[in-house]
């Protein structure tokens, strides 16, 4: 209850702007290494192709999408399965990327995906309150980033987030 909660009140406070969230250097490959660290425990195999980049924004909001996305690959990556993990520089923009070997989503679940409260597995849906998604889409958002998601029944799911690169 209390996740549902602190859920429901970030997103609130996101999408009424009222997160003024500081912006600061740091190294994003390491905190993708360090939000692994936390999920080793659920990591079976792990390919990382991580470059090193620095990047200008709220660590502790982008931690969030990375501990969101990592923890749903882990979720529905079969046991012993594979999660692929890239960070590249391209285009202006970082990119990360994050891929599992799972049952994918059918059409419809990832038409809804990013939808507060949807949740496309009913038979975990006692486990999640259906926010994580939506966070990341509009965390994601706010530096005018994108997030696109990828996925074929029975083939694994991706999702690549791109944020700008910002110079200051």
């Amino acid at each position: 209850m209390s996740a549902l909660t602190s859920n429901i009140l970030l997103l609130s406070r996101l999408e009424n702007q009222e997160i003024v969230s500081p912006k600061k250097w740091f190294c994003l490959d390491e905190q993708l290494r360090e939000v692994i660290l936390v999920q080793e425990g659920g990591c079976a195999e792990k390919q990382l192709d991580l470059d090193g980049v620095d990047y200008c924004g709220s660590k502790d909001l982008l931690t969030h999408v990375r501990q969101n996305i990592l923890s749903n690959a882990i979720q529905f990556a079969p046991d012993h399965g594979t999660i692929h993990i890239l960070l590249r520089q391209e285009y202006g923009c970082l990119k990360v990327s994050i891929a599992d070997n799972g049952d994918g989503m059918s059409e419809e679940v990832k038409r809804r995906v990013f939808e507060k409260f949807y949740q496309g597995d009913s038979s975990r849906s006692s486990q999640e309150n259906g926010l994580g998604l939506a966070l990341v889409k509009r965390i994601v958002d706010l530096p005018r980033g994108e997030i696109i998601v990828s996925s074929k029944e029975n083939k694994g799911t991706t999702f690549v987030v791109s944020l700008p690169i910002v110079t200051m």
